[in-house]
């Protein structure tokens, strides 16, 4: 009888133990999903003015068509792809596409922006200013909502990878999260300051 009710408690502390991790790490990747979700905002607000910008910008620059449109197919094409990272957050593949669409974004309205200094009724215009500068907004708010998504996510996968959590989150099916880190040439040189 006594080496039984040993081995029913052995059963039930394994038990606990297990249940504990898996809600711990069902807590941190709600986590990592929820900091996503604020990522996901901004790219939205961020995506919704695109058209505006452009749109303020197309009386102005009648003969860049091609920029202007280089920008829409980017703003497009990163829509679709913070729509499949929203779906699921993490996931190595979606984050991955979406990195590569906001890049090609990114790089699209640096050329955007470096034409539109070359016109200075455009950069007078107030709808135009006002615009840019909800943009510039809207970006600082994605970058500290990559930031916080990425220490989330830094934090799972760290719960997920140490001992004993490891034995329990592959069988249980929590897979590696995805950082979402923007790779731009520019984004990582420090710039070069000149005062000849």
């Amino acid at each position: 009888m006594i080496p039984a009710l040993v081995v029913l408690a052995v059963i039930v502390v394994l038990a606990l133990f297990v249940v504990g991790i898996y809600n711990r790490l069902v807590a941190l990747r709600n986590r990592f999903k929820n900091a996503f979700a604020q990522i996901d905002v901004q790219l939205k607000r961020r995506h919704d003015l695109i058209p505006n910008l452009v749109e303020t910008a197309k009386g102005y620059l009648r003969h860049e068509r091609e920029t202007l449109e280089a920008v829409i197919a980017a703003r497009n094409q990163a829509v679709g792809a913070r729509e499949a990272a929203a779906r699921t957050p993490g996931d190595p593949g979606a984050m991955g596409d979406l990195r590569q669409a906001e890049g090609m974004l990114a790089g699209a309205l640096g050329r955007f922006f470096a034409l539109a200094e070359a016109y200075p009724d455009l950069k007078a215009n107030q709808t135009m200013a006002q615009l840019m500068e909800e943009l510039t907004s809207t970006e600082n708010k994605v970058a500290f909502a990559r930031q916080a998504y990425n220490d989330s996510v830094m934090q799972y996968n760290t719960a997920r990878e140490t001992f004993p959590n490891v034995l329990v989150a592959g069988p249980l099916g929590f897979r590696e999260a995805e950082l979402f880190e923007i790779e731009e040439p520019g984004e990582r040189e420090a710039p070069k300051v000149s005062f000849s």
